[in-house]
This record gives C-alpha cells, structure tokens and sequence, in this order.
C-alpha cells in the first residue's frame, strides 16, 4: 500500500509559495494544529533569536499532564529540534526523533501513544536538508556500519532506490523527500491503529522538508484515506 494522494514533496518542495499552499480537506483539528505549526515556524524563520514560549508557571502546570497539538517524527540531527524550529513550549509537541525518521515498533508504539492516548490530531513526518542517514545509505561508508546502522540504512534503502534515477546533483534532496514518504507510507501500513484513526478522520498526516540554513519547513499535503463505514 502507497498512499500517494498526499502530494509529491519534491514538486512542493521547489515551490516558492509553499507556505500559503491550499490543503486537501481534513478534520478542523489537524488543520488548525498544521496551522500552528505553520505560524511558529514562520516566527523561527522571521526572529530566529526570539526565546521560545516557556514559563515557570508552565512548566509547573504540566505536572497534571499534557496535551500536545501534533505529534513530530523527526531526524535524530543535532540541528533539527521540533520545538525551535516550530517555536513551540513545553507540552505543545510530541517528539519522536530517530536517524532517518525511520520507524521500529517502539516508534510505532510512541505515536500509537500520542493519536490514542492523548488524542493528537494531527502527525508530522519530517525530514532535513543533509541528512546524514539518507547520505549514508546513498554513500555507504567502505568499512561498513556494523549491524544497527545496517539495520537502520536498510529502512531507507527504498528512497534511496527511487532517487537513484535522477541526476547526481538532485539525488540526496530528493532521497530525502522520498525517505519522508516512505516513512507515512510505513506508519499506515505498519500500524493498524493508525490506519484505522486516519480512516476514521480521527488524525491526519502530513510529510515535511526543514532546510537547515533558512529554517523554513515545506509541509506536503495532508494524507486523504477513505473514511471508514460507520455503519460497521
């Protein structure tokens, strides 16, 4: 199963305007938590110096629980932290961050977590410009990885594999989108309670691509599934 309907993030990503693109219908709560995630990070972008919402009183208050709007699933990269770039507080995003965005069950079980438990409406897939997994799996190192690094490049070779057509130049970028892709695509197929919420417009996913100089994240559109029969 490919869900393709969700856009091509290497066409989005080229598109200058992409911050004011037009989304596919979905739920209000996954549009307004992707607007709020549109609007911290173009603050980020804007005023990259400003402190990010946190305070005492807060971080007091969140002892009685959270209630994050969106789940991330990000890169494990020093330089792609969700709550900068997307200028959020504490409590406001559920962050799961592995090399690659690549899943295992344990990141499955995370965002399982965050979309059944704590009622997140919407689950962001995001992957960087650079990114050292995606260039590792199109440039193995001579020596070898050892097996956990194998087992992770192992997870983006199919990105890698689709890029492998295009031009050198354009290869890592694109692999990177792919990577994005694939990782929804995986998310859906792989967990049956995601792929059932999701159905049930109880969540919505959407892929993204920070650029690591200008700080913009390019969002692709949101994931459409059929909606399930209600009447079952």
């Amino acid at each position: 199963m490919r869900p393709r309907n969700h856009g091509n993030l290497l066409a989005l990503a080229s598109a200058l305007a992409i911050m004011g693109m037009a989304l596919v219908s979905a739920a209000d709560k996954p549009t307004d938590a992707l607007t709020r995630l549109k609007t911290g990070n173009a603050q980020f972008v804007a005023a990259p110096e400003d402190a990010l919402p946190i305070t005492a009183a807060q971080r007091a208050a969140l002892r009685q629980g959270q209630t994050p709007f969106a789940t991330v699933l990000s890169c494990a990269d020093s330089r792609v932290p969700p709550e900068v770039i997307f200028h959020t507080g504490l409590g406001d995003l559920f962050v799961v961050r592995v090399a690659g965005q690549v899943t295992d069950r344990s990141v499955l079980a995370s965002i399982e977590y965050g979309a059944e438990h704590l009622s997140i409406p919407l689950i962001v897939v995001m992957g960087h410009e650079m990114c050292g997994a995606v260039k590792a799996t199109l440039e193995p190192p001579a020596g070898g990885s050892g097996p956990n690094i194998d087992y992770l490049l192992k997870a983006i070779r199919p990105a890698v594999a689709r890029a492998n057509k295009l031009p050198e130049a354009q290869r890592l970028r694109a692999a990177i989108m792919e990577n994005v892709e694939e990782t929804i695509n995986r998310l859906l197929t792989d967990s049956a309670e995601l792929q059932h919420l999701a159905a049930a417009n109880r969540i919505a996913l959407v892929g993204a691509y920070y650029e690591l100089a200008s700080g913009r994240v390019h969002f692709s559109d949101i994931v459409q599934l059929p909606h399930a029969d209600s009447s079952h």
